[in-house]
């Protein structure tokens, strides 16, 4: 998801997606630890996205 789909989301819609982020970089470094995770690149593009939508929410002047 690009930052320009992000922007037209409320701040509530970002929290859950914030959340799902969240758990989903949590799941890719429990496989990273258990060398089940076959694409590496999956666990920055996360990262990103999690940079992103946290920026979009200070922006917002909504940060948790």
């Amino acid at each position: 998801m690009n930052a320009s789909e992000m922007k037209a989301k409320s701040a509530a819609e970002l929290q859950v997606e914030l959340l799902a982020l969240t758990k989903a970089q949590f799941g890719l470094r429990m496989q990273l630890a258990t060398q089940q995770l076959t694409d590496n690149s999956q666990l920055g593009k996360v990262r990103r996205d999690i940079a992103r939508v946290k920026t979009i929410l200070k922006q917002k002047g909504t940060q948790q």
